[in-house]
């Protein structure tokens, strides 16, 4: 920034580079909307008001606000290269991510996060990182790599990096493990932000959690927990995502004086999501439509999430913060038509001006990650099926499951314990790093599926490989296809893939542009509709996260079927 120019432009002594002019712009903290310009100088706001420009953009009818801001998210959830995700929401609104890599960690370690940060330069869009706190996510997982404090410590030093990911081994916190602390204390020294991940953590442990100083929380699911989260300090991270959607469930805390401490994300969001409905814009959106204030909801994906960052120059438009500025048609409709970041247009109407082009760098560790054996069906064969049949149940838009004890039927007995009546399927989890052989097989409800198998190397948050099914041939069948593609997601029936979408960077993304990889994910939904999938989970998502046992209640990995409260295994399996 020139210093003495951007003060010449405030002052009105000399002309800005760009003004945006006539429109109604939104300061976030009167909350009012007045009629001025926007005068930028370089990548920086001069000043609101009257001013003249060497170039002028009239914008007199519409809304022009802060750019967007998601709070919490994964670049490697989206199955897309960096690239092509900010190609996908950039032009929706969204300016900045809060980007936690701990997927590819969990995959390659230090390698993956460098990989992806390597995919992330020279792009438009600001891409921060949260370091990632918990690969692996429990001490029950089968990862790819273990990540200690000595690891992460040298990425406080980044600029981009502004804290430590979501804390998800909340007990290990209360428990006060020594290694676990240790990466607490390290980010704290560093200046840093320590996000959080606590599912009905409540009384006492919580207070120990957040006395630990962890200030944020993404996993409440009603209103109650988060405002008992908001009485202990915590910022409030609410999610709407592919599988997840708790927006719904917390609009009591979109309203003073709680939203002042809320923020929108979308933790894991996929390309479909993205172009069919928006990214942040259509938090937003769907928001204003339950009644939420348009202005209230925009401060909680703007100012707050800037104030909770530190990032002490973001999220407003005022003299001296970055111009970084969405121009909506309306205040209902929330329709993005023009995006600037660093006071440059970057997007017009729904599309980019300009395309960032990147190369995939070759690496083998993170394009060749499958190191198990063939699958085959006698690896999925229970010796005898028990008179009391531990089932993981699915709950409608949540990764929280229920813990179900039935008694098999003659059918279930008859099928290896599989009753597609009673939609009781089989799920396997196969460890692909370390070539172990470990398999855990459980059974799974609330999926739905009538025939076939559905399989996917996106298995939060090891990131093995998951498959369920109606039977052992189909399960083997898919968990093969997606072995011997080296990563991807797998809709199979009668022993034939019907629909597939490879996913070779770590087993993970794709390098396809986001409409195609959208394309075949809509290919894959649908075949996953036409074998049965209930219609209330997300068939890919809601599957990926069955294998990650830091979420209640039943989960399931290779070593078995895991009760999350207790972090033990239940039903060993291998």
């Amino acid at each position: 920034m020139d210093l003495k120019r951007i003060i010449d432009v405030a002052a009105g002594r000399a002309k800005a580079d760009l003004v945006l002019k006539g429109g109604k712009v939104l300061n976030v903290f009167t909350e009012r909307l007045e009629e001025w310009d926007v005068a930028i100088c370089g990548s920086h706001i001069a000043g609101v008001g009257l001013y003249d420009g060497e170039r002028e953009i009239d914008v007199s009818g519409r809304i022009v606000v802060p750019g967007f801001m998601d709070a919490h998210m994964h670049l490697e959830s989206t199955l897309l290269t960096p690239a092509e995700f900010e190609r996908g929401s950039l032009p929706r609104g969204t300016v900045a991510v809060m980007a936690d890599p701990h997927e590819i960690a969990n995959v390659a370690g230090t390698d993956g996060i460098d990989y992806i940060m390597e995919l992330c330069k020279d792009l438009k869009m600001h891409i921060y990182f949260n370091m990632p706190s918990c690969v692996p996510a429990a001490p029950l997982e089968e990862s790819g790599e273990t990540l200690e404090a000595d690891d992460l410590r040298p990425y406080y030093e980044k600029d981009n990096v502004l804290g430590l990911a979501e804390v998800m081994n909340s007990s290990g916190v209360t428990e006060g493990d020594e290694k676990l602390l240790q990466k607490i204390i390290d980010a704290r020294r560093a200046g840093k932000i320590v996000d959080g991940h606590a599912p009905f953590l409540g009384g006492k442990e919580l207070n120990s959690y957040v006395a630990a100083g962890v200030r944020s929380d993404h996993e409440c699911t009603n209103h109650f927990e988060a405002f008992e989260k908001l009485e202990a300090g915590q910022w409030i991270m609410i999610r709407e995502g592919t599988a997840a959607k708790n927006l719904n469930a917390l609009l009591p805390i979109c309203k003073p004086p709680y939203c002042y401490r809320a923020m929108f994300c979308t933790d894991d969001r996929d390309p479909e999501d993205i172009l069919k409905e928006g990214h942040i814009d259509a938090i937003i959106r769907k928001a204003v439509a339950k009644g939420v204030d348009p202005i209230h909801a925009i401060k909680m994906c703007t100012i707050n999430t800037a104030t909770y960052f530190g990032l002490k120059d973001s999220g407003a438009l005022a003299p001296g913060y970055k111009a970084d500025i969405v121009v909506l048609s309306d205040l209902e409709s929330i329709n993005v038509e023009q995006v600037y970041v660093g006071g440059r247009i970057v997007a017009m109407n729904g599309s980019m001006t300009s395309r960032t082009e990147k190369v995939i760098p070759n690496s083998e560790r993170i394009l060749h990650s499958f190191h198990m054996p063939p699958v085959n069906a006698e690896m999925l064969h229970f010796p005898e099926i028990k008179e009391r049949q531990r089932v993981i149940g699915l709950k409608k838009h949540e990764l929280l499951t229920d813990e179900i004890i039935i008694q098999p039927t003659e059918v279930g007995r008859a099928n290896n314990g599989i009753d597609i009546e009673r939609d009781i399927l089989k799920v396997a989890v196969f460890e692909r790093h370390h070539n172990t052989g470990h398999v855990g097989v459980g059974f799974i409800t609330g999926y739905g599926i009538k025939r076939g198998a559905i399989a996917a190397s996106v298995a939060h948050d090891s990131h093995n490989l998951i498959a369920v099914g109606t039977s052992d041939r189909d399960i083997a069948a898919a968990a093969e296809a997606v072995r011997q593609l080296n990563g991807g997601l797998v809709v199979v029936a009668d022993g034939e893939v019907l629909e597939a979408l490879p996913l070779p960077i770590a087993g993970l993304m794709s390098p396809l542009p986001i409409e195609e990889v959208t394309k075949k994910l809509t290919l894959l939904k649908e075949a996953a509709e036409e074998l049965g999938v209930s219609d209330n989970i997300d068939a890919l998502m809601t599957l990926a996260f069955v294998s990650l046992p830091v979420i209640p209640t039943l989960r399931l990995n290779g070593k078995g079927v895991i009760d999350v409260n207790h972090q033990k295994i239940v039903e060993a399996t291998f």
